[in-house]
């Protein structure tokens, strides 16, 4: 366990040194700073009993409008910002000298995994609690369901992640995890929600529907982990369905597996 927790600090250090946790954190302050010169710039509205409205609904709607994008983009910067641990520890010189060290293969891995999500959490922590005071000094309503965008978004990433970890084990380089991420992120995950929920009906074709059900159950939910779970999250209702957690979690599990069953065999 302490050479684990070793691995992860170190990655994160690295992150640092190589200034990718920087570049995270000046993006994310700009974006703080564009919200809130936007929110200080617009016009005070009365709120409450005193406006005639329920204070409740117009702020859970502006909520709501910030979080897709601003969800998306902290995914699209953590893939990004991370793609690069792995090969850079397979780089020669770096891998010689870490399994030279009393680590096993299986720490180092899962070391660069979570020290990986690490960086990624605490970049997304600062961006989501920025966006959350803003709001909440705008408005004085601290609704508290806004930070389980940080869940959300973190979760999504590790996800896609574990891919990242997978491709970067298989091919010493960070650009097809990258691609890969991102065109689950963008492309395939919200293709096959729609050609399973609001195609499904128009699908005549048996065999169709069945490669349908079967690449919807096998690629990460993101699109829905992004979407319905973070609104519902969000807006305090929960979640009613636990599916595309479970079939992502199952997802991030397998490829974890297969990539630390790869790097325990590899030559280097």
């Amino acid at each position: 366990m302490r050479n684990l927790w070793i691995m992860t600090w170190y990655t994160l250090r690295e992150a640092m040194a190589r200034k990718v946790f920087i570049f995270f954190l000046i993006i994310s302050l700009l974006v703080l700073v564009i919200t809130g010169l936007l929110f200080g710039l617009a016009s005070n509205v009365t709120l409450g009993a005193g406006g005639g409205m329920s204070l409740e609904n117009p702020i859970t709607h502006i909520e709501m409008m910030i979080v897709a994008p601003l969800a998306g983009l902290c995914l699209l910067l953590a893939i990004f910002s991370s793609s690069s641990f792995v090969p850079v520890m397979l780089e020669k010189g770096n891998i010689d000298l870490l399994l030279s060290k009393p680590v096993s293969r299986d720490q180092l891995l899962w070391g660069k995994f979570l020290g990986g999500i690490l960086v990624v959490f605490l970049n997304i922590a600062f961006l989501i609690l920025g966006i959350w005071l803003i709001i909440s000094f705008k408005f004085n309503y601290w609704d508290f369901h806004f930070l389980y965008i940080i869940l959300t978004v973190t979760f999504t990433f590790t996800v896609l992640y574990s891919l990242i970890v997978l491709m970067g084990v298989i091919t010493k380089g960070s650009t097809l995890g990258m691609m890969l991420a991102y065109f689950i992120f963008i492309i395939l995950s919200p293709l096959f929600y729609v050609a399973k929920y609001q195609m499904g009906a128009f699908l005549e074709n048996k065999m169709v529907k069945q490669v349908v059900e079967v690449f919807y159950y096998i690629i990460p939910k993101t699109s829905e982990l992004m979407g319905k779970v973070t609104e519902y999250l969000v807006t305090g209702k929960g979640i009613d369905d636990y599916q595309p957690v479970l079939t992502s979690l199952a997802f991030l599990i397998l490829t974890m597996g297969i990539a630390i069953s790869i790097f325990r065999k590899k030559d280097f």
